[in-house]
C-alpha cells in the first residue's frame, strides 16, 4: 500500500475531467491538484514557455512527494513531456499515449480524428504516436480554440444553439473524412461529449484523454489503504472563480476551497 499524493496539474480546469475518473475508480487515493489559472491558456503560447511552466507545475507538486504525476494538460503533454519527464524522479503520466491505445482498440476502419488546441494539433504528437503504433492509420487532426472559452462559460448542453454551431463548424471536416473514433485531445472536451456525439453520430467512439491517463495511473501505481482519500486543489489565480466553477468539470461539488500559489517561484 501506498499512501502518497498522486499530483495532477493542468493549465486550468480542464484537468477536473480527469481527477473526476480517479474519483469513480480510485476512490481511495489521496490527490493534489494545481490548475495554473493565472497563466491559462496553455494552448495559445509558444513551446519553450510551455516547458518553462511544466516544469514550474511539476516542482509545485513534488513538494508534496507524490507517488505519481498525472499532466493532465495535452497541450503540455504534446509540448514538453518528452522534454522534462527524465528531469525528475517520479513517474509522470501523460493522456496521450494512453488514449491513441484505447483509439487503436476500438476503431473499425481504422480512421481516427483528433481535436485539441492550437498548440497541442501543430506539434503532431497525436499523429505520430498513432502512426508510429501502425503507420497504416488515417488521422484526421483539427485545432478547435473556442470549444475552451465556450466551456469555461458554460456553454456545454445540448440544445445550446451556440455551442452546436461551433461544433458542426469545427467538427464537420472529421464527419466528411468518416472517422469512427474521435480523441477528446483537451481535458475540457469531455463536458462537450454529448453535443460532440450527436453531430458526430452513434457510430463514433469519443475517446477521453484525461480520462486514459486517470486509467493509466491506476494500472501503475501501487493503491492507496482501502478508504476515502482526499483532494486538495490549488490554484495561481482566483481560487474563488475556480471553486465556483470546478463542479461543472467534477460534476460534484469540490470539497472545500482552492488555495492560491505563487507558481513563479518554483
Amino acid at each position: 500500500m501506498d499512501n502518497r499524493y498522486i499530483g495532477v496539474f493542468d493549465s486550468g480546469l480542464g484537468g477536473l475531467t480527469a481527477v473526476r475518473r480517479m474519483h469513480e475508480t480510485m476512490p481511495g487515493e489521496s490527490i493534489i491538484y494545481f490548475g495554473d489559472t493565472g497563466r491559462v491558456p496553455y494552448g495559445t503560447r509558444g513551446r519553450d514557455t510551455i516547458i518553462k511552466y511544466t516544469r514550474q507545475d511539476i516542482r509545485f507538486l513534488l513538494g508534496y512527494e507524490p507517488k505519481a504525476i498525472v499532466v493532465a494538460c495535452n497541450t503540455a503533454s504534446a509540448a514538453a513531456l518528452d522534454t522534462v519527464r527524465d528531469e525528475f524522479d517520479v513517474p509522470i503520466f501523460g493522456p496521450v499515449g494512453p488514449s491513441c491505445e484505447k483509439a487503436r482498440r476500438v476503431t473499425k476502419n481504422g480512421r481516427i480524428g483528433v481535436i485539441g488546441t492550437a498548440a497541442t494539433v501543430r506539434s503532431g504528437v497525436f499523429e505520430r504516436s498513432l502512426k508510429k503504433a501502425d503507420g497504416a492509420l488515417d488521422v484526421t487532426t483539427l485545432a478547435c480554440p473556442l470549444f475552451v472559452p465556450l466551456v469555461e462559460n458554460g456553454r456545454v448542453q445540448r440544445g445550446d444553439v451556440v455551442i452546436e454551431t461551433v461544433v458542426r463548424e469545427y467538427l464537420q471536416p472529421l464527419r466528411d473524412a468518416g472517422v469512427d473514433t474521435l480523441i477528446l485531445g483537451c481535458t475540457h472536451y469531455p463536458l462537450l461529449s454529448g453535443v460532440i456525439a450527436d453531430f458526430m453520430g452513434e457510430g463514433v467512439s469519443l475517446v477521453d484523454s484525461g480520462a486514459e491517463a486517470a486509467n493509466a495511473v491506476r494500472r501503475a501505481v501501487a493503491p492507496a489503504e482501502s478508504g476515502a482519500g482526499e483532494t486538495r486543489y490549488f490554484v495561481s489565480d482566483d481560487p474563488a472563480g475556480f471553486t465556483q466553477l470546478a463542479s461543472l468539470f467534477l460534476q460534484q461539488d469540490a470539497a472545500g476551497s482552492a488555495e492560491l500559489v505563487d507558481i513563479t517561484q518554483y
